[in-house]
Formats: C-alpha cells, structure tokens, sequence
C-alpha cells in the first residue's frame, strides 16, 4: 500500500475523534466538483452531457473553500469536469493545501505539462492522472487517440518537478486482467506514487450505457487481478477496499463519507446519483434520508454499485472497528498481500 504517513495519521487522528464524540455518520473525503466542462468526452462519463449554459458555470475560490470548511474532512478530491479548465485552480488547491487538507487533483492530464509552473510541490498535494489502464484501453475509454502518451509524459515531468502523483483508474466490462497486471508495472516502472482502481458505474447521462459492471462480474474480475499481487504494486486505497472488489469483503455503502459539493450544491446523497440538492453540509447530513440507499436498502440503483466514493469510507470505517480489524490492516500494508 501507498498511503502517506502524514496522510494515515490525519485520518486516524480524525476518525477516532469522530468516534468518541459518538458520531455514527461523517465525512472522510470532500468530492469537490469546481465545474463540469471537460476538454475529453468519455463515454462511461456523464457529467460534460450538461447543457452549454451549465458546462459554462464555475464554483469560486471561496465557495470552495467554504465547502471544505463546512464538511471539515481530512482529504478533498476535486474532480469535474476537467479541473485544469477552472482559471483559479491552482489557487483553490493552495487554499485547501493551506487549510491542512489532503488534496487529489484529479486530471486527465491534457493540460498538466503546461499548467505545473501554477502549483507548487506540497506532501499535501497530490496530482491524481486518470489512467484506465493500458495505451489501447485509455485511449479508447476517452474516445481520442494519444492521450495515454501525453498523460505519461505529463507524469514524468510533474514528478522531474518534485509533485506527487497517483494514478487513478475506472474498469469496464471487457478489461483484461492480464493486461491491467502489466499496466500496473508500467505504472510502477514511471514511479507514481499509488494507484486508485475502482469499477465503472452507470451514471444515468452516459452515453454508453452497455460496458458497466456488475456486481459479480467486478468480483471474478478484481479476483483475478489483486490475487497474488507483486511487491512493487502500491495502491493508494484501503486494504479492505481491495478485498471487497475482490468479494473477500462484504460493505454496505456509506454515501455520507464521500460528500459531493459542486454547482449545483450539496448533492444528495452521493457523487454517482443525483436526488437533489442541500444548501448546506448540515442539510445534507441531517435531512437526508439515508435508509434510501445502498444495497440493504433494495434501491435497484444501488445494487451494482461498489465504486469507491460510497465503499471506501466503508472500509475505513471497519479498519477501526477493532484492534484485531487495525492489525490485519496494518499487515496487509506491509506485506502487500490481499
């Protein structure tokens, strides 16, 4: 595993703070969305499928900060849209770095050479290279030709510059576990820090609507490429998220421990489904009827679900269920072993 030690301790520290204060639902990770125009538009994606007067909208600097000090969780991922398109990006991601958040700014990669002079390298900041695995594949996935090239040459010269990197990657119905196991090599061989796998889900604007996995199918394929993984493999995600793709888990979804804030609002009741919008974190968390969703609930929408925003938290969460839950943690990171 690849989690940062600084990282870790903020978590841990929050968590078991949360838990002494008895509170039963809190976020872990700010999903922060400044806009929704992108500069790909992939078909497993539906946000850029907005109207034209939407793709148009920014959140401000300051909305954005305010939105992580309403929600008060540890790590932010800001995501889109394309992120790099937002004029005050870097001023955002310095803002949030300031404020002792963790932060993954999450990026095709496109304008990622070009816009490194805008940053400055902080353990805080952590730029997160969207990767769905090898050349064929990404550039299929994102409907354009080259764009793998370009993202690894933006990596290698964002780490030349001192920055950290993750990769973070989407699978298909049709990925191949062989080959997702080389691309994890050549992930590794470029030396980003860690990896961020998770399956594809339908969002209802997609236009392919054909390649999302199922929930069994997501099993037998994560099987097959975490079992026996490599020492030189490093993920940056809970051992136990790793072992529910692989259905060695079971969760339930935890939609509150990935909040999303972006244009409209305060989405209910996650960054996949679209029930509405909150004014405030507060109205989010307290009004929100939660026994609506996740797979206990019989919600169709959720059955098949298990991407990382909604299980994640869930796996943190059981890591500090009990000492014996934080020792076999502590020794998959370790060991490498799932």
């Amino acid at each position: 595993m690849s989690i940062p030690a600084a990282q870790m301790a903020a978590v841990a520290k929050y968590v078991l703070e949360q838990r002494l204060a008895g509170r039963e639902k809190y976020p872990l990770v700010l999903m922060l969305e400044p806009l929704f125009r992108c500069n790909l538009s992939c078909t497993g994606c539906g946000k850029i499928q907005y109207p034209v007067s939407i793709l148009k909208k920014d959140l401000s600097v300051e909305d954005c900060l305010r939105a992580s000090e309403e929600c008060e969780a540890p790590v932010v991922s800001i995501a889109g849209g394309e992120p790099l398109l937002h004029p005050q990006i870097s001023a955002i991601a310095q803002g949030l770095v300031e404020r002792g958040r963790f932060v993954y700014l999450c990026t095709n990669a496109l304008l990622l050479e070009r816009k490194l002079d805008e940053f400055r390298p902080d353990k805080h900041l952590s730029f997160s290279v969207h990767m769905d695995g090898p050349r064929e594949e990404h550039d299929l996935a994102v409907c354009r030709e080259g764009v793998y090239e370009v993202a690894v040459n933006a990596i290698r010269a964002a780490l030349d510059r001192g920055f950290r990197v993750t990769t973070n990657t989407t699978l298909f119905e049709g990925a191949d576990p062989e080959r997702m196991r080389r691309f994890f090599d050549d992930m590794m061989g470029l030396g980003v820090e860690g990896m961020m796998i998770s399956p594809g889900y339908s969002y209802e604007k997609a236009p392919d609507q054909e390649h999302f996995l199922r929930r069994e199918r997501s099993h037998k394929l994560f099987s097959r490429m975490l079992t026996n993984p490599k020492r030189s493999w490093r993920f940056n995600q809970s051992p136990f998220f790793l072992q529910f793709l692989m259905g060695k888990r079971d969760f339930d979804c935890t939609p509150w421990g990935n909040p999303t804030y972006n244009v409209f609002g305060w989405q209910r009741p996650c960054y996949l489904l679209q029930d509405g919008y909150a004014r405030t974190f507060r109205e989010l968390m307290e009004e929100t009827d939660w026994s609506k969703y996740g797979r206990k609930s019989g919600n169709p929408r959720c059955q098949d679900c298990m991407v990382h925003c909604g299980f994640e938290p869930s796996a943190v969460r059981a890591t500090f269920a009990s000492p014996r839950s934080l020792t076999e943690s502590a020794l998959a990171m370790v060991t490498g072993r799932l």
